[in-house]
């Protein structure tokens, strides 16, 4: 956050995708924010509720159902069986950019449950072992990230529309 120059100013609202430590490893910063929204699947251990709560700045919001989380931002709701995780939705004047952590409920199911709001224009974040790829065929901007098990046929199948996606990378929706 210091290398983009991010200000923590700015920073009122936190949305956690699941409970993997490499997703929700740096919460340590709610104690360099304000008062904050944190947005997390309800399925969350109780453990991490109460010390993610601890904090007095922090408003915890679990998540089951989809939800409006600001204007032009929304959660797709919990998905998933055994590891549970929502993804966001980001409104763009291209549509709908869906924002995955893992895609541990499958990527087909996100971009199904985030086709409710509105038209796909892409997706951004892991796919996991996500291998529906046609279900891609439609989607204007592909950026496979993290763990995706076909981040290489991803980019291939889909040249013209797919971005290498790396931590600290920047991508315009």
């Amino acid at each position: 956050m210091r290398k983009a120059a991010v200000n923590l100013d700015n920073v009122n609202k936190i949305f956690l995708s699941h409970e993997h430590g490499d997703h929700i490893g740096g919460i340590q910063v709610l104690n360099m924010l304000g008062e904050v929204e944190l947005f997390i699947p309800r399925s969350f251990s109780s453990r991490l509720k109460r010390r993610l709560s601890a904090s007095s700045n922090v408003t915890l919001v679990e998540v089951d159902e989809a939800l409006e989380i600001s204007e032009g931002f929304y959660s797709t709701g919990e998905l998933g069986r055994f590891i549970k995780e929502h993804a966001m939705i980001v409104e763009t004047d291209n549509g709908l950019t869906v924002i995955t952590g893992c895609s541990h409920p499958g990527l087909d199911n996100i971009l199904k449950e985030a086709s409710k709001i509105g038209d796909i224009y892409g997706v951004v974040g892991g796919f996991h072992g996500f291998r529906k790829l046609e279900a891609l065929k439609e989607v204007k901007l592909i950026a496979p990230c993290h763990c995706t098990v076909l981040k290489k046929e991803i980019l291939d199948l889909y040249p013209e529309r797919s971005i290498k996606c790396s931590a600290g990378c920047s991508i315009e929706i």
